[in-house]
C-alpha cells in the first residue's frame, strides 16, 4: 500500500511540475500571457507541496527519484500536448531513468 501511494504521489507531482513548467513555457515562448504564467507558477508550487507527502522522509532521495519520473513524464507530456514523437533512444533513456527511480525509492534498505 505504501508503494502504491508513493507511485500515485509521484504521478500527481509530475502533472503539477511538468504541467506548470509547460504553462510557463506557453506563457513566455508562445506569448499566451501572464495568466498562463501565473497558472504555471501555482502548479509548480503545488508540486512542491505534493512532494512533501511522500512517505519517505529523505528530501534528497525523493528529489533524486522524482528525476526519473520527470524524465519519463516529460516525454509523455510532449507526446500528448505538443505532438512530440520520441525515438527509441528517448524511450530507452526514459525506461532507464524509471528503473533508477525504482532502485532509489524502493530498493531494499538494511535499516
Amino acid at each position: 500500500m505504501v508503494v502504491a501511494r508513493s507511485i500515485a504521489l509521484f504521478a500527481v507531482a509530475a502533472l503539477f511540475e511538468i504541467g506548470g513548467a509547460w504553462l510557463v513555457w506557453q506563457g513566455i515562448r508562445e506569448h499566451r500571457g501572464w495568466v498562463w504564467i501565473g497558472a504555471g507558477v501555482i502548479a509548480l508550487g503545488a508540486y512542491g507541496v505534493v512532494a512533501t507527502l511522500q512517505p519517505d522522509g529523505e528530501f534528497g532521495r525523493i528529489l533524486a527519484a522524482y528525476g526519473g519520473v520527470f524524465v519519463a513524464g516529460s516525454i509523455v507530456w510532449g507526446m500528448v500536448a505538443d505532438g512530440y514523437r520520441p525515438d527509441r533512444w528517448d524511450v530507452l533513456g526514459a525506461l532507464i531513468c524509471l528503473a533508477g527511480m525504482a532502485l532509489i525509492m524502493y530498493g531494499p534498505r538494511g535499516r
